[in-house]
């Protein structure tokens, strides 16, 4: 293994022996060495269950894996085979230092210990002598942040307290492998933004970070690679935008299957004048939009303007913005909803919207097969200057679940460019700011 890898994981799988009955244990633990024995053929009295099944991967020194999937797919599992805890069936794992994880909430406590006496034999077990868990003792304590319930038991903690101390214990011992198992999850916001400013240290002093999160943003934005598993298979592993988006896939219930419009599809005439040309021959198209739904509609244009008229894709902020869509129905659709969102290049979520959850809604209007519908969505342009991209889509309410009909991620490109000299953070909230002379005395001094 070279030495720019901190953890490998080659052929990884894991199968696990379900039995109907309990009797069949039993039988499973006599009867086919009896039959052995008799020249007989072996006979199974259990059904193997994969819960992974040939997993490959490299995390590299000061890089973070992000791992996503739908419940049930094999992500825990992997985990646990990487920490160390869990013994594969097919395969291996190499490891480089020191392994630090985050598995299950509490996970290696005893809860009859105080968080004192826990902290002291976690730290233990992952190696620490006395000597540098004395040095750190403090810097684990301040980030825990508990106060007295240091000192009670930790059955009497809330979760968010199980959390505190074991990201403590498990991020301020400096590891080198760093596995975090959706843990944040129930972590408090600012105790989250600690965590996170935690995790960038680690990847800054080389430490190799695996997370496991169902938050597609935290992978956009702290994930350098990223991986999607689904029914114990590695589905996909690359960019955390690409796995972000095939994630989605999965968790809308929509696979890639075609481009609507194609197979065979009963194609109409063009819609009304207004719509003047393809969404692919738009100003500020992306080639490298993705794009899936189940073909029953088709999103055939967009436009974007201050509202006067006119396709732009550069405006200034501040600026009314009107995002027109046309989509074309190629079957009756009785709830269709229709969709905008804003996001960064890397992926952050900045604005979505829809007919059917926006503030004056619910806009229901039913298509019929080969009606064009144009959906306007009007809002003010508050972005700060920089590059956004737009995306949109349409789907079909179906017991109260939005089924993807057309969706075309990323679609275009959008150039914001402001009048202020310069802005920071995502939003120019166009704030105005005074100085008065105040003799009273301040609020709180009296």
């Amino acid at each position: 293994m070279s030495s720019r890898i901190a953890l490998q994981a080659l052929g990884v799988g894991k199968c696990y022996t379900l039995y109907q009955r309990p009797v069949d244990r039993l039988k499973q633990a006599v009867v086919p060495r009896l039959r052995q024995m008799l020249g007989m053929a072996p006979r199974a009295f259990y059904q193997p269950f994969w819960a992974l099944k040939g997993i490959d991967l490299e995390v590299e020194r000061g890089q973070c894996l992000g791992i996503l999937g739908p419940n049930g797919s094999g992500k825990s599992t992997l985990l646990q085979i990487l920490a160390g805890t869990l013994s594969p069936t097919t395969g291996r794992v190499r490891t480089r230092g020191r392994v630090s994880a985050i598995l299950e909430l509490g996970a290696g406590f005893n809860p009859i210990f105080t968080g004192r006496e826990n902290l002291r034999l976690t730290a233990s077990l992952m190696g620490l002598s006395k000597r540098e868990l004395d040095r750190r003792f403090d810097d684990i304590v301040a980030f825990a942040d508990i106060g007295d319930f240091l000192e009670r038991p930790v059955w009497t903690y809330s979760s968010g307290m199980y959390v505190r101390l074991a990201f403590a214990v498990s991020a301020c011992v400096d590891p080198e492998v760093f596995i975090v198992d959706e843990a944040l999850a129930v972590g408090d916001v600012r105790f989250q933004a600690k965590c996170f400013r935690r995790l960038e240290d680690l990847l800054a002093k080389g430490c190799a970070v695996v997370l496991v999160t169902h938050n597609p943003e935290q992978v956009t934005r702290h994930c350098t690679t990223a991986l999607v598993l689904n029914q114990s298979e590695l589905l996909m592993q690359g960019p955390p935008r690409e796995a972000v988006n095939r994630y989605l896939d999965l968790m809308l219930g929509a696979e890639r299957s075609r481009e609507p419009g194609k197979e065979g599809e009963t194609q109409t005439p063009a819609p009304a004048a207004s719509l003047r040309r393809s969404l692919e021959e738009r100003a500020g198209y992306n080639p490298e939009e993705y794009r899936w739904g189940n073909g029953q509609a088709e999103v055939l244009d967009m436009c974007l303007s201050t509202g006067s008229g006119g396709h732009a894709t550069g405006m200034e902020s501040g600026s009314p913005l009107r995002a027109e869509v046309w989509v074309r129905h190629h079957q009756d659709q009785p709830r269709p909803i229709y969709g905008l969102q804003i996001k960064t290049p890397d992926g952050v979520l900045i604005y979505a919207d829809n007919s059917r959850d926006f503030n004056g809604g619910p806009l229901i209007r039913p298509a019929k097969a080969g009606e064009v519908v144009r959906a306007v969505f009007d809002l003010d342009l508050r972005l700060a200057q920089g590059d956004y991209l737009v995306s949109v889509g349409v789907s079909a309410e179906e017991n109260g679940e939005a089924v993807p009909l057309d969706r075309r991620f990323d679609a275009l490109q959008l150039r914001v460019v402001g009048s202020r000299p310069r802005t920071y953070g995502l939003v120019d909230l166009g704030a105005k700011v005074r100085l008065e002379k105040d003799d009273a005395t301040p609020p709180g001094t009296a």
